[in-house]
């Protein structure tokens, strides 16, 4: 097993007052040699987003675009006629395919923070697509859940990749075995909270691990009120 740890306290910082963005990837401005990307996962930042404030309409397109919004209350409105307002707890995703224009603002009275996660398509140019799940924490105390995967069903949100990402909610003294398909697979993983042990490798939180290649089997030991993020994708297209 191969691994490559990426400390929070490396992370680039976006601070433009409204919007603080902490960086895994290099992303806009902030670029970091060698560091664009792990496997097919391309972007993931962790945002914070001022009340009343947000994205104006922007345009994608050929990219899987999540957003895990932890806490507070933001909108979503965009050209597929999609309009809402998604809660803390709200998973969603865009197949940005041929293209898709959007607008995201904190329509809420606090502070909203959420993971903003690309990650590259299998196929170029679909149709665009959207889609949104509420994984309420509450419900999903010691177990994995599913919230993205590419087999289509109706407790998770569907992605154009041979991809799944799962949230882990666990309490003291929890052990997590993950097992996946190892062939040009890799595993990122990111500590919401907590702790998380790895083999020899212990993650705090906002810390993140990269695995691949050996094995697809891996033990996560969690403390309590442990939470974080799985993302299993392919290393190649």
């Amino acid at each position: 097993m191969r691994t490559h740890f990426f400390p929070a306290a490396d992370r680039g910082l976006k601070d433009i007052g409204w919007l603080k963005s902490h960086l895994t990837f290099s992303f806009g401005p902030y670029a970091h040699p060698g560091r664009n990307g792990f496997g097919l996962l391309s972007v993931f930042n962790d945002d914070y987003v001022s009340p009343g404030q947000g994205f104006g309409l922007h345009a994608h397109a050929n990219m899987e675009i999540i957003s895990v919004l932890l806490a507070g209350t933001m909108n979503h409105k965009d050209s597929l006629g999609y309009s809402e307002v998604i809660p803390a707890g709200g998973v969603q995703i865009m197949s940005a395919g041929s293209g898709i224009r959007h607008e995201e603002y904190n329509v809420g009275d606090d502070e909203v923070n959420f993971l903003q996660i690309w990650i590259e398509p299998k196929l170029q140019n679909v149709t665009p697509r959207y889609q949104r799940r509420q994984f309420p924490e509450e419900k999903r105390a010691n177990c994995l859940t599913t919230i993205v995967s590419n087999e289509e069903g109706t407790a998770h949100c569907w992605i154009n990749q041979n991809a799944k990402l799962s949230l882990g909610y666990y309490t003291e003294n929890q052990v997590v075995d993950y097992h996946f398909a190892p062939a040009n697979k890799m595993l990122y993983v990111f500590v919401l909270s907590g702790t998380v042990r790895v083999g020899n490798e212990v993650l705090g939180t906002r810390d993140a691990l990269g695995i691949w290649e050996g094995t697809g089997h891996v033990h996560l030991g969690c403390t309590a009120d442990t939470r974080f993020l799985l993302i299993e994708a392919p290393i190649n297209h």
